[in-house]
């Protein structure tokens, strides 16, 4: 069983910064593809960064060059720099895993496993 845990979101001004941390367990956190999706009140659940286990690195067209993402296989942590934020970042941010060896997807029902949430509120 793989647990994830979200951390570091919060509320900021527009054109502020926050660092998302997604801690995970399990001994072969090396081999899962992570991936941060984020939901806004009334929408759907949308893919936003993701990394595979060979640090192979895919952004959503909404949040590239805007985003950076990043794993210590030591800490067992993925890491979202988010900068430069917009009211339209407003979301719920969620980390997901697969297990192993597996390349990143957009697609929800790929990942085994997901974390509780973090909320992230931009006010303009």
């Amino acid at each position: 069983q793989v647990q994830l845990v979200e951390s570091g979101g919060g509320s900021v001004q527009a054109g502020g910064s926050l660092r998302l941390s997604c801690a995970a367990s399990g001994r072969t956190f090396s081999r899962y593809a992570v991936a941060w999706f984020r939901q806004a009140p009334g929408k759907e659940r949308e893919f936003v960064a993701g990394i595979s286990y060979s640090s192979a690195i895919y952004y959503s067209d909404s949040v590239k060059g805007q985003f950076t993402i990043s794993r210590n296989n030591a800490q067992k942590t993925v890491y979202l720099q988010m900068n430069s934020l917009k009211p339209e970042d407003t979301a719920v941010y969620f980390c997901a895993a697969r297990l192993w060896d597996v390349a990143v997807t957009t697609t929800l029902s790929d990942y085994d496993y997901w974390g509780q949430g973090t909320q992230v509120t931009v006010s303009s």
